[in-house]
């Protein structure tokens, strides 16, 4: 049975070295394109993804990247978010992120998720327990039961009324806003209970984040109670819930 694991302290030191290439343009005056789907990309978006594109030449499989290649026929490859939380990154925040997923027959199974300008890496996946990185050593990270209250992460740029409905149906909950892949981090670290995602978003934002959470415990699964599927043709997730200790399903309406 061959390995998930790829070469774990190689690929966090490339997401490392992408979050130094977006850093070079944080905080500074840059232009701002559309894409087609008017959402936003910058220059570090670019240069994030020519570093890690060709830095993962050296692993031998193929990348599908937000800002490159879309898809793959084939069934292990990297999947890619350079600058994941864009608009958080524009508007000057320290929310955004690099996203580094492996993804074999469909799913994730091992991700790093770090965050440049909060100087925390998270990585980890099925089978390999998951990890922050700070300042100091790595440790180990895990879920946590629910709290009563709820703690339920919420887009801090994506919110909608389907959003909104669906937590205002869990009852009395405490909201935790977050950007980008860390609220899957922030879950993964027991420090909340529930991100549910009722608004488009595609493969590339979740994969990795995915992987971190379920290194540490938890579990995600879309409104039909199944896991998330990558490599479609259509890159965009259907609607989820992502959640810690508890199975997801159990919060499904």
């Amino acid at each position: 049975m061959r390995s998930n694991k790829p070469h774990v302290e190689r690929v966090v030191d490339i997401a490392h070295q992408a979050g130094e290439r977006c850093m070079d343009y944080y905080q500074t005056s840059l232009s701002v394109s559309l894409k087609s789907d008017d959402s936003p990309v910058t220059l570090a978006d670019q240069a994030a993804h020519d570093l890690i594109e060709s830095a993962l030449a050296s692993q031998g499989l193929p990348v599908v990247s937000e800002e490159g290649q879309h898809g793959s026929q084939a069934e292990r490859y990297w999947l890619v978010d350079p600058l994941d939380g864009t608009r958080s990154f524009i508007a000057g925040s320290p929310e955004f992120t690099v996203n580094i997923a492996l993804i074999d027959q469909g799913r994730p199974v091992w991700g790093v998720v770090h965050a440049p300008a909060l100087k925390k890496t998270w990585f980890g996946g099925v089978g390999h327990p998951s990890q922050m990185r700070g300042s100091g050593q790595s440790e180990r990270i895990r879920v946590s039961p629910p709290q009563m209250p709820l703690r339920v992460m919420a887009s801090k740029n994506h919110s909608n009324p389907e959003t909104q409905a669906f937590i205002t149906g869990l009852g009395a909950v405490d909201h935790v806003a977050a950007g980008s892949s860390l609220k899957f981090c922030y879950i993964a670290q027991g420090l909340a209970d529930l991100y549910p995602r009722l608004g488009p978003c595609c493969e590339w934002d979740t994969a990795a984040g995915e992987a971190v959470l379920i290194g540490a415990g938890g579990s995600v699964c879309d409104f039909q109670g199944n896991p998330l599927a990558y490599g479609k043709a259509d890159v965009l997730n259907p609607h989820f819930i992502a959640s810690g200790q508890r199975d997801p399903r159990d919060y499904l309406p």
